[in-house]
């Protein structure tokens, strides 16, 4: 019965048929909706449209020119009506089931007449909004079409059965029965469910619960709850504004404030904030998850230590039984120690019992507040809020950050008696770690022979000496600033093998390892410098575009030195894929921080002088629908949204420049160019949140956008065979873009500070080659010169 629901619903209002009649085409419609669609058209439109009809215009042919009017919605948020000379060219509009159907072009009819007697106007059409076959009404109007009694009781026996036993909406397995409705919620509950999920206090308390019965009733006879514009009272939200992040009407874009922003379909705006939502919300239900599990853990090591503190001083006691006089005073004060660092290490469980508990319930409230939230079915109530609920999210989650479910305390006592000294020893007796009977591992060893560089990234490996046999939890990687500074920690795990992304362009490393298990640290292993790729001003710049083996020669030109007197150089390898992408995530974090805070570099080249890198795009960071090819140096996607893909090499200072053909240009998409940082957004253009600075254009015109802020309006776009350059000068801090080798508006963005990837955002409509090693363009050298 659930599933036959759809079938009684009117096409255009989305309710149940309410005195339904039957078209020509044998689809059904509302009386009263019929008549709200109907279409005046003027003398001579209607006997041009009886010729039309009658002269070879077929359904295929409409639906034909129908589907040109989709792709341009899909395209802009608005439709088009493009159909047989009867039907005038009107706007479409979506019914809450998802049908395209016309407005009315003709006032309502008067309040004292019925929809059935108010006549209808002459040279009237009607289009079914299912099949979209037109029809022109004649001196009968509506009154021609037969009733579908049928139907009508079809309907009122299905109603009838769902009034019987309505079930509740929220419960999560088998619903019960459902014992109330709420008016303002729209929801049926049982009693277990409005308890948890509508409890009457607060803001609930106002909310009016009904029988189901009653509910089901009202909420069929009223009216569907539409939202309209603040500012023209008369007219509904039907598009969203993505730079106000608000819902606005066709009338907000032609003549109000919003008539030069950007703005998408309301209801694909609804569905991706609804997505995003529910994302958040996944990831956030692991957390909790964990959470849940690491309570447990800790109240078992409450446990534990209560019963490891009982065995530990029953042995105690006994020792120092056995010394009879001279250990009993000093029983005392062994015992009070002990007792100390039972409390200590309670109290410490406890207080992180407390804390993680606090925590725990805080992020279950939001989950199930989100949870209700998703359930609105009004997108413009929705969208209000749902910006402000994804952050919250987002950022409750990073709460539940690394080493906040690892527990702070032990549940052993590391504690020893030693009661072999002699009797006149005994006022010396302490106690002593018994973790200090296992021996620390040896020093690592590098494996000079799989270690590499290319670019700014250098892979390191290491292994055990082979004689050893302490086990070995992990491995600890320190590399220094490339400036003669401390070092830094940037990997910890039991991989013997990594790659860390993110070095400087012509600076030397220093890396070693050492390794740990429960006893203790070893020692450090020999240190390997390294050295990253050189400025290339003189011998590399004036190479043609390398094929690729020559590139792969050009990445194993970085040379090595150690205290080992090794060669200059050695064949390496790459071994970037080996690395896990949660290492990469916390390399790039780790040296992103390394590279810039806390640390003054100072450039030893002339302040335009370029660190040429040769690089393609990364498949391992890109968004799944990014389709590679030509050893992925060319991109282009599946999908109609824009998704982001990244370069393989990030930089921090130097001045460099790529550039990128639009290999095909299709319906005038807007690609966006620019850098980011490794944790950008890959499903949405770049530049919409504050992890990437692009500019995108399209035929006409470009904007620079950061943060999902506009600027810097330039006319002049592109087409198929445009050359787009990209100019990072992190000597200077700023981003240039330039078009066919013209630069484009003034300086994109200035005060660039970190680590940053080159990226683009694109669509199925488009397709770009990258090229890069490339020197700075004739229009910056010159600007340079003259600084």
């Amino acid at each position: 019965m659930e599933e036959m629901e759809e079938e009684l619903k009117c096409p255009v209002c989305g309710s149940f048929y309410r005195e339904p009649i039957i078209l020509p085409c044998s689809h059904n419609l509302c009386q009263a909706c019929a008549r709200n669609i109907l279409v005046q058209t003027p003398e001579s439109e209607s006997s041009q449209s009886r010729r039309a009809l009658g002269s070879g215009v077929s359904d295929y042919d409409y639906l034909d020119m129908d589907k040109m009017s989709l792709y341009s919605e899909a395209d802009s948020g608005y439709g088009s009506y493009a159909g047989f000379a009867s039907a005038p060219t009107t706007p479409c509009q979506k019914s809450p089931n998802g049908v395209r159907v016309f407005p009315p072009a003709m006032p309502p009819p008067a309040a004292h007449l019925s929809a059935s007697l108010a006549p209808v106007p002459r040279n009237s059409c009607i289009t079914c909004p299912q099949c979209h076959r037109s029809l022109i009404l004649d001196d009968r109007g509506l009154r021609g079409f037969p009733k579908n009694r049928v139907l009508e009781g079809v309907i009122d026996r299905y109603q009838q059965s769902k009034a019987a036993a309505l079930k509740c909406q929220l419960c999560e397995k088998a619903p019960k029965e459902a014992t109330v409705m709420c008016e303002q919620c729209d929801v049926f509950y049982c009693d277990a469910c409005r308890l948890r999920c509508h409890p009457p206090r607060g803001p609930l308390a106002k909310h009016r619960l009904v029988p189901p019965a009653q509910g089901r009733v009202s909420r069929r006879l009223s009216p569907r709850k539409i939202s309209t514009c603040t500012d023209h009272e008369l007219e509904n939200h039907s598009m969203y504004c993505v730079q106000c992040k608000m819902p606005v009407c066709y009338q907000c874009l032609e003549e109000g404030k919003h008539s030069s922003h950007e703005v998408k379909a309301l209801g694909a705006m609804w569905k991706l904030h609804k997505s995003q939502l529910s994302q958040a919300l996944n990831g956030l239900s692991d957390r909790a998850k964990e959470a849940k599990e690491f309570l447990v853990q800790l109240r078992n090591m409450v446990q534990q230590i209560q019963e490891n503190s009982v065995e530990f001083e029953a042995c105690l006691v006994a020792q120092c039984d056995a010394l009879i006089d001279a250990l009993n005073r000093r029983k005392a004060q062994l015992l009070s120690r002990v007792n100390k660092e039972h409390e200590y290490k309670l109290k410490v469980v406890r207080d992180q019992i407390s804390h993680c508990t606090v925590k725990l319930r805080q992020t279950t409230g939001l989950m199930e507040y989100c949870l209700e939230v998703i359930k609105e079915n009004d997108p413009s109530g929705f969208l209000q809020i749902s910006d402000a609920l994804i952050r919250r999210v987002h950022l409750t989650e990073d709460q539940w950050g690394k080493g906040t479910l690892m527990p702070r305390m032990t549940t052993d006592f590391d504690l020893n008696l030693d009661n072999t000294p002699l009797l006149q020893s005994i006022h010396q007796l302490d106690f002593v770690q018994m973790k200090a009977s296992s021996p620390v591992p040896a020093a690592p060893l590098l494996q000079l022979e799989d270690c590499c560089t290319h670019n700014n990234s250098a892979t390191l490996s290491w292994k055990q000496p082979p004689l050893s046999t302490v086990m070995v939890e992990g491995y600890i990687l320190e590399l220094d600033d490339g400036n003669g500074g401390q070092f830094r920690e940037v990997y910890v795990g039991k991989e013997t093998m990594c790659t860390v992304d993110g070095l400087h362009f012509n600076s030397t490393y220093s890396a070693r390892v050492k390794a740990f298990n429960k006893t203790g640290v070893s020692q450090y292993s020999k240190t390997l410098v390294l050295q990253t790729s050189e400025d290339t001003d003189s011998e590399e710049r004036t190479l043609a575009f390398p094929s690729p083996s020559e590139r792969l020669q050009l990445r194993r030109m970085g040379p090595f030195s150690s205290t080992l007197n090794l060669q200059p150089s050695f064949s390496g390898r790459s071994c970037f894929d080996m690395l896990s992408s949660s290492h990469q995530l916390s390399l790039h974090s780790s040296l992103q921080s390394l590279n810039v805070s806390g640390c003054n570099f100072e450039t030893q080249s002339s302040p335009y002088s370029q660190l040429v890198a040769w690089f393609a795009f990364d498949p391992g960071s890109a968004h799944s629908d990014i389709i590679f090819s030509n050893d992925n140096l060319t991109v282009t996607c599946n999908s109609y949204d824009d998704r982001v893909v990244l370069g393989k090499t990030g930089f921090s200072k130097g001045v460099h420049y790529w550039e990128l053909t639009v290999d095909r240009y299709d319906n005038h998409p807007d690609p966006a160019f620019g850098v980011a940082c490794i944790d950008v957004i890959k499903d949405m253009m770049l530049g919409k949140d504050d992890k990437a600075w692009a500019m995108y254009v399209d035929n006409n015109r470009s904007w620079f956008m950061h943060n999902n802020s506009h600027t810097n309006r330039t006319e002049g776009g592109i087409t198929k065979g445009a050359t787009i350059g990209v100019l990072l000068d992190l000597n200077r801090k700023t981003l240039t873009f330039s078009i066919n080798e013209d630069q484009q508006g003034p300086i994109a963005f200035e005060n660039m500070e970190g680590l940053f990837f080159p990226a683009v955002s694109l669509n199925r409509n488009v397709q770009v080659t990258l090229h890069t090693g490339l020197p700075v363009p004739d229009f910056y050298s010159s600007r340079a010169s003259i600084a």
